[in-house]
């Protein structure tokens, strides 16, 4: 059995600020004996401001804090951020790290969508991921790639147990619903756990979101692997802890041999 916690939080356009906000929920996840946090995506900066002025590579100053952070806790922390790409741009780029070393996952799928497009300012990711941290084979996602269900059977095909999913869940008519709809069905689908992360919806803490950028709606949820909810927040801040149990994975995939049972793809 492996707890997690899931760091619902509002992340703000201050770098530093948000690292007092990793430091909290971390130490809070491994009061609460957790071995893993998730963070949003977007956690070094929020949707809506520069992305590039704040951008920094995997040794610069934010990550190399949140390393320490991990380490005093003595837990593994997932986290979002922005690297700079080469090309004026940045990349959406998910940092783990703990007791196990570290990895990084750069997103693959742009938020060109509902009037916002990041494609713009963030280059693509091409690379997919499968890390080890907390005792469990953990794929690596974030937010808008919740929609392509081939990456996360693809993640399952390379033996993650988990799927992590890090948003910044754009608001609108239907969206939370849509949320919640797309984390089941990915759960479904690769017939994994599923764990995502999504920025609290800023209202709850007196911040008026401006334009279309996408700045988190809440509802954080960790999904077993036949579709089943475990543990779901609220729209504001909060700490989401979830026991997850992989020996559960195996009879799952016994009774529901959608990946043995392919054909397409």
């Amino acid at each position: 059995m492996t707890r997690i916690a899931l760091a619902q939080i509002v992340s703000g356009p201050d770098p530093a600020r948000n690292l007092d906000l990793v430091a909290e929920q971390t130490a809070a996840a491994a009061a609460a004996g957790a071995g893993l946090v998730i963070f949003p995506e977007a956690t070094m900066r929020c949707f809506g401001r520069s992305l590039a002025e704040v951008a920094e590579p995997l040794d610069g100053p934010w990550a190399t804090r949140v390393r320490e952070i991990a380490r005093e806790a003595g837990i593994t922390v997932a986290a979002g951020m922005f690297t700079p790409a080469g090309d004026g741009r940045v990349t959406n780029t998910l940092l783990i790290t703990g007791p196990d070393g570290d990895a990084r996952y750069d997103k693959v799928h742009l938020f060109d969508a509902f009037g916002f497009t990041e494609s713009r300012t963030v280059a693509p990711g091409e690379d997919l991921v499968v890390t080890e941290a907390a005792g469990l084979r953990i794929g690596l996602a974030v937010c808008y790639d919740l929609r392509f269900p081939e990456l996360f059977t693809r993640l399952a095909d390379r033996g993650a147990q988990l799927i992590m999913v890090p948003a910044s869940w754009g608001a609108g008519p239907g969206k939370l619903d849509q949320w919640r709809l797309l984390v089941r069905a990915r759960a479904l689908d690769s017939t994994t756990f599923v764990a995502a992360c999504g920025q609290a919806d800023p209202s709850t803490v007196g911040i008026e979101p401006v334009g279309t950028a996408p700045t988190g709606v809440g509802g954080s949820l960790v999904v077993g692997p036949d579709g089943a909810v475990i543990a779901e927040a609220g729209i504001g801040p909060e700490l989401l802890i979830a026991d997850l149990d992989p020996d559960t994975i195996g009879p799952v995939r016994e009774q529901l041999p959608v990946l043995a049972n392919r054909r397409l793809g």
